[in-house]
Formats: structure tokens, C-alpha cells, sequence
């Protein structure tokens, strides 16, 4: 079944990464659906579901570890409700544009609700780039809070230099340090303020590869260590017992075609996410307010059920 050029325009944005952060990749996915569903050509019902789940099976394929994907196609073929073309077509619109907006929303109530975790005068740690993190400082400074940050270049890909920018538009001081440097200045700082791309149902948090160890050394240094992550982060399938699969991206992201061949014959190993165990958290903060890692589990079940949905799937396949 072929899907609507804007999909697969969509889905080579995420895989590149042209499209990140876990809001974004949602919010395209979601509108991605829509089109399908206005301009997809299809004879009868049977024929428009089944676009529909071709086209989230294309952008469902992209990102494996990014679970706000799978939850927005989740939410919009939920809603996938007719008995002819026409009502099925409104019904898809309708719920991408409502996950769109609600979306936009949470994010700021999430900021607000961070924004209560920092007071005037502290200084924070980042790592990589998190739209949920930043709306946390965003919303302090907003408050009149003065905030500085100290921000981790997150190599392979620096997403930290995007961080760094967006923090100084806001008026936050910056200083910017390599990745190694982070055990250094954790002294000089009153909480670790990172992001997160799922969360499974025991609370650990899978972020950006570097995540977990700054995690360790916040933990040794005593200081606290927040998780900024709307809920479209949340895992379902780790209800189960379903393990989250961790993302390997190619090697030339790491090492050039001229170090490759200076180097010789050695292994390059690129995983673009780790694993932050929940001992080591203090606090998971979402828009619908701050729990401990230990709690997750709880709002999971009163979001999703104890059903695993994959509705992109045809009838009669498994569950991935």
C-alpha cells in the first residue's frame, strides 16, 4: 500500500533526525497522519485503514527507542471511527489535531510545574537537547528566577550546542563543557535537568547515551537529578515486560572515512541512548506533576490500561 508523499517526507525527516526531540517527532507524526487522511486516495473503508496503517507503519519504523512516536499513532488511529471514507477521514483529522494541541499545551504545564523545582539563584546541569527541560527554565525565568546552566556538549552529535543557544535567547547564562568535564563542575550545581525519550513502568529513563553516568556522578556528588518528560514519553509496552530497544546509529556520526582508515581494523559502536536505573532519579516532572520514579507505574496504568495497543499492525500480526 503506498503512503501520501508528505509521510514519507515525515518519516525521512525522523530517521535523519532533521526532526528531533521527542515533542517534535510526535507533533509530525501526528500531522503526517493527517494528511494521509485528506489526501490519501481510497476507494472504501477497508482501503483507507489500510493506508492508515501503512503510513504509521512507515513512520513507526524511523525511531525505535522514541516512544512518543508509537504513542502518537497510538492516539490518532484510536480514534479512527466511521462506517464510510468520509466519516473515517474527519475522525483521524480531528483526533491529530486535538493531540497537536493538547501537546503544545502539556508541554507548558510542565514547565510551570519544573519551573517549581528551581529557585532564584540555581545553576543547573544539562545534557543533550530537551524541549521538556528547557520549558522548566524557560518557565522560572519567566518568574523572575535568575538561573545559569553549565551544558554538556553531548558528543557524538553536540545537540548541546542547540541547548546552549536556546538557553542564552532566554537570557541564562551558559557555560558550555565537554562531556567528560561533567564530574568536575557538578560541585558548582544544584541540580541535573535532563530529558528523556520513554520512561518504562519500574521508572528508569532512557535518554541520550551519557545520561546514565552523569546520573552516577550526580548521585555521588549529591546532587539531585530531575527528569523533564510529558507523558507521551511513557512506555506502555513495558507493562509487559517488553524491553525498550536502544537505538544504534551509524558510525560515521562517530568517526570520519580518513580516521577510519587511520585507525584500521577496529569496531565502532554508536548506541544513541542509555538506560538511568530509578534509584538514581529523584524526580520524574510531566505535566500532569512531579513523581517519584517508583510512581510511574501507576500513571502508566491510568493512561494506558494494561492493554498494549499497536494499531498500525494488519489484522491477524503480532504484537512487536
Amino acid at each position: 500500500m503506498d503512503v501520501h508523499p508528505d509521510v514519507e517526507r515525515t518519516a525521512e525527516s525522523i530517521a535523519t533526525m532533521e526532526t528531533r526531540g521527542a515533542a517534535a517527532i510526535a507533533d509530525a507524526a501526528a500531522a503526517a497522519l493527517a494528511t494521509q487522511a485528506r489526501e490519501g486516495e481510497a476507494a472504501d473503508p477497508a482501503e483507507f485503514r489500510a493506508g492508515m496503517r501503512a503510513a504509521a507503519r512507515r513512520l513507526r519504523e524511523t525511531r525505535p527507542t522514541a516512544v512518543s512516536l508509537p504513542n502518537a499513532l497510538r492516539y490518532v488511529l484510536r480514534g479512527m471511527q466511521g462506517e464510510d471514507v468520509t466519516t473515517l477521514r474527519d475522525s483521524v483529522v480531528d483526533c491529530a489535531e486535538t493531540f497537536r494541541y493538547d501537546l503544545d499545551r502539556a508541554q507548558d504545564r510542565l514547565g510551570r510545574i519544573g519551573a517549581g523545582r528551581l529557585r532564584d539563584g540555581d545553576v543547573v546541569m544539562t545534557h543533550c537537547h530537551s524541549t521538556d527541560a528547557l520549558a522548566c527554565v524557560e518557565a522560572a525565568v519567566e518568574q523572575g528566577k535568575h538561573v545559569e546552566a553549565y551544558v554538556k556538549e553531548t558528543r557524538p552529535r553536540q545537540q548541546g550546542h542547540i541547548t546552549a543557544k536556546e538557553l542564552r535567547e532566554m537570557g541564562v547564562p551558559v557555560t558550555l563543557v565537554v562531556d567528560n568535564a561533567a564530574h568536575r563542575y557538578l560541585d558548582e550545581c544544584d541540580h541535573v535537568l535532563v530529558g528523556a525519550d520513554s520512561i518504562a513502568a519500574d521508572g528508569s529513563v532512557i535518554n541520550k547515551i551519557g545520561t546514565a553516568g552523569l546520573a552516577v556522578s550526580a548521585r555521588d556528588r549529591g546532587v539531585p537529578i530531575v527528569v523533564a518528560a510529558g507523558t507521551i514519553k511513557i512506555h506502555p509496552d513495558t507493562l509487559t515486560g517488553a524491553a525498550v530497544e536502544i537505538e544504534h546509529r551509524d558510525e560515521a556520526e562517530v568517526i570520519d572515512d580518513e580516521t577510519r582508515a587511520e585507525l584500521g581494523d577496529v569496531d565502532v559502536l554508536n548506541p544513541a541512548f542509555d538506560v538511568t536505573p530509578p534509584r538514581h532519579i529523584d524526580a520524574i516532572v510531566t505535566e500532569r506533576g512531579q513523581f517519584p520514579p517508583e510512581s510511574i507505574v501507576t500513571l502508566m496504568r491510568e493512561l494506558f490500561g494494561d492493554a498494549v495497543e499497536a494499531p498500525w499492525q494488519e489484522p491477524g500480526d503480532g504484537v512487536p
